[in-house]
């Protein structure tokens, strides 16, 4: 890429450019572009394309609770508590 066209791309993104910043720009962003070519020349023909990253099925763990009920012993902590709840000041009204 030279640097007329990072010029040019510099002016529809309305960002200021110094001459030093866009030579260095136009060499980064070939190095960019060689890439891309380098990423299009892969064969992916066999490759089912997907939807979304996560479509893919994960491995999970089981559900088993780990840890003790220490509920009482929270609530006991807390300033205000009644019937299991914590008690909090109103805030909204």
């Amino acid at each position: 890429m030279d640097p007329k066209t990072v010029e040019h791309v510099a002016r529809l993104a309305r960002i200021a450019l110094a001459e030093e910043e866009r030579a260095a720009l136009a060499a980064e962003l070939g190095r960019i572009l060689a890439f891309v070519e380098q990423m299009n020349a892969v064969d992916t023909s066999g490759v089912e394309p997907m939807a979304h990253p996560h479509d893919a099925v994960q491995r999970l763990r089981e559900d088993v609770v780990t840890e003790t009920d220490q509920r009482e012993r929270f609530l006991a902590l807390a300033p205000l508590a009644e019937d299991g709840l914590y008690l909090v000041p109103k805030v909204i009204e």
